[in-house]
């Protein structure tokens, strides 16, 4: 095992211990976080190219606010990982939606950490009350779509957090939405709660196909329903208080147990919100990602209740960079921060500024 083999495969281990902890505090937190600058600083080579351009260094960069943010888009154009990518076990890409064709591409040289990150979390944040529930897929499987991490996700919560009397509802064909119908009959009449987990847009075409059946369900106490991802062109588009109204009415769950997820291919950790009785909600992650809201030009942070963009600090993220500039607008919270949608105007040219800065520094 080379060096850079034998220090990836360090970091892993001390990964899951940081992760397997109930909580950290800021200082461990920032040592953690530097521990992984380090490493992806020295072998992450587009990402050193765009660190000495901004000077910031191992030796000068004290605290985990000071990593540079690599803008999202950068994984569409460049390679950004610490291991050489045909020794990556897994590659996941972006949908390609924003630029045609190209796809963002997140390298894994194992899932053991992204894997970890998804249960923990996964199991705190929804599954506090019990450890199994009978979960209905409304997404293309792993063997459809294998390069998606939400295909991925939702196997794992299918395969760790789910009965056996669990299954997807999507197939080559499109819903099953026979299939759906009758589980959602069969759940109603044995009382047994099931979750129903899938992309925003699958909900919004089950909900369709439902409708012209003239169907509507009140499924068991405990049930609850999780939507991710939005629309993207793949439904009719709805404004989100309408949408949770609509899911509420049409499987008789109430709007607290309507779950929304959110989470991007160049993450490796998830965040929630705690049900959405009001919109825009609020999402959280667990210790090992942080979020802050900054000025997408300056990179300064925004001081609390101001609008800017979400960079997040994800130490999941240990072969690709832990800090990502998004395009997403946000205000940060007490305890997480509010999603407002995708960046316009002045924001949205200051985000592709910051793509064309980091692609001419790691270029270099």
């Amino acid at each position: 095992m080379d060096n850079m083999a034998h220090d990836a495969s360090n970091i892993e281990d001390e990964l899951m211990a940081f992760m397997h902890l109930k909580a950290v505090d800021d200082d461990a937190f920032n040592a953690m976080a530097l521990r992984l600058f380090k490493h992806q600083a020295q072998c992450n080579l587009p990402f050193q190219r765009f660190c000495q351009m901004r000077g910031k260094t191992p030796r000068n960069v004290m605290h985990w606010h000071d990593i540079p943010a690599v803008p999202i888009n950068a994984f569409k154009d460049l390679d950004l990982t610490c291991i050489p990518t045909n020794r990556c076990e897994s590659v996941f890409m972006t949908s390609g939606t924003t630029r045609g064709d190209v796809k963002g591409r997140h390298y894994h040289p194992s899932l053991l950490v992204y894997n970890t990150s998804m249960r923990l979390n996964f199991q705190r944040q929804l599954m506090s009350q019990k450890s199994k529930i009978r979960i209905g897929i409304l997404f293309p499987s792993v063997d459809m779509m294998p390069n998606s991490s939400l295909a991925h996700y939702l196997r794992l919560a299918l395969e760790h957090f789910g009965t056996p009397n669990s299954q997807y509802f999507i197939g080559a064909d499109g819903i099953d939405i026979d299939g759906l119908t009758q589980t959602l009959q069969e759940t109603q009449k044995t009382h047994e709660p099931i979750a129903l987990l899938g992309a925003s847009y699958s909900l919004v075409h089950a909900m369709d196909a439902l409708d012209a059946k003239g169907l509507n369900f009140k499924l068991p106490a405990t049930s609850w329903l999780f939507d991710t991802g939005g629309f993207k062109g793949q439904s009719r588009e709805v404004e989100i208080d309408s949408f949770y109204n609509q899911l509420s009415n049409k499987f008789g769950v109430s709007r607290s147990q309507c779950f929304n997820m959110y989470g991007m291919t160049e993450l490796s950790t998830q965040l929630y919100d705690a049900g959405n009785t009001a919109t825009p909600s609020v999402k959280r992650g667990p210790h090992w990602i942080r979020t802050r809201i900054v000025d997408p030009i300056s990179g300064q942070e925004m001081p609390k209740g101001e609008r800017g963009i979400l960079v997040h600090t994800d130490l999941a993220n240990y072969n690709s960079v832990t800090t990502i500039l998004t395009e997403d607008v946000g205000i940060a919270t007490d305890d997480g921060f509010i999603l407002l949608g995708r960046a316009q105007g002045a924001q949205a040219k200051g985000c592709s500024l910051a793509v064309e800065n980091f692609l001419q520094a790691a270029r270099l």
